[in-house]
């Protein structure tokens, strides 16, 4: 696998993937009435994710590639159901609630992580870590505030569990490091593309909506692949913290995609939205000082 080894360069890419993946909300709000046809987009995603990413594999692997899955255990198996899950519970999110809300509920994942690590892997907790939490947690608490409508609740609820599946995904990879990651990816696309096939059927629905539907959800799954490569790519070069603040590329973009007039989405974040948001901004740049004095790096292999 290509590799770069100077963070000049891989910053820039690194935050590209990020910028890539800020376009996903947008291609969600373009689609014709998505919150009607949610299996239909968790089947398109998920084929096109594991899809392309089995292609990615052989090209950089050849034809042995497979054998990725022989390796994925338990971890990976635990890790790719997770990720499945923030995939599936992501689209109830934003199609019940803001663009921001479920961004915003993604940002706190770092913190998820923590907690759940601190759980599972025994890994502890400083006290400054704490202090982020809590932060973060003010923040959501003022967002959940703000979204007291039905529909809007339910959204930022999916939001939370998009953001905890995605946690659960990263401390599987803490647990096992050998864990082949990029396959461990494809198989939560192959657990979406699944468990929507059987939805789908259950509820004797057609598996594509519209082409034109059909079209932005391989679009989304497109972009998340490439962004993931990229990201792959850059990550071993630049330590934690600054991956911490590069992600907030895909919060800050996705929220401002849809809310930029030019795009016709013109979704403007409310007052309580906002307000949590800067709350969880304020601890993700506290909780980034922090990892930043231990220097640790990380990296999807």
């Amino acid at each position: 696998m290509l590799e770069l080894r100077n963070p000049r360069i891989a910053i820039p890419v690194v935050l590209f993937a990020g910028l890539l993946w800020s376009f996903g909300p947008l291609v969600v709000r373009y689609m014709d009435n998505p919150q009607l046809a949610p299996w239909q987009y968790i089947f398109g995603r998920g084929l096109t994710i594991f899809i392309l990413l089995n292609l990615y594999l052989f090209f950089e692997e050849g034809k042995k590639f497979y054998k990725n899955y022989y390796k994925i255990g338990l971890s990976g198996v635990i890790g790719g159901s997770g990720l499945g899950i923030a995939m599936i519970t992501f689209i109830y999110s934003i199609t019940n609630t803001s663009t921001a809300v479920t961004l915003l509920c993604l940002a706190a994942m770092p913190f998820f992580t923590a907690l759940l690590a601190f759980l599972f892997l025994k890994e502890k907790i400083s006290l400054n870590v704490w202090i982020s939490i809590i932060i973060a947690t003010a923040g959501i608490i003022i967002m959940a505030l703000g979204n007291t409508g039905e529909r809007s609740l339910i959204g930022f609820v999916f939001g939370l569990t998009s953001s905890i599946g995605f946690s659960v995904f990263s401390v599987t990879l803490r647990w096992r490091k050998e864990t082949p990651k990029f396959t461990t990816v494809a198989f939560a696309g192959f657990f979406c593309f699944v468990f929507a096939t059987i939805m789908i059927l259950s509820k004797d629905l057609v598996f594509f909506s519209s082409s034109y539907n059909g079209a932005l959800f391989s679009l989304h799954g497109t972009l998340v692949c490439f962004g993931l490569i990229l990201y792959s790519i850059g990550s071993k070069a630049i330590p934690a913290a600054e991956l911490t603040l590069l992600s907030l590329t895909e919060v800050v973009g996705g929220i401002f995609w849809v809310w930029l007039p030019l795009f016709g989405i013109n979704e403007v974040p409310s007052t309580n939205t906002i307000i949590g948001g800067f709350f969880l901004f304020v601890s993700i740049f506290y909780y980034s000082l922090i990892m930043k004095w231990n220097k640790r790096y990380i990296a999807l292999n």
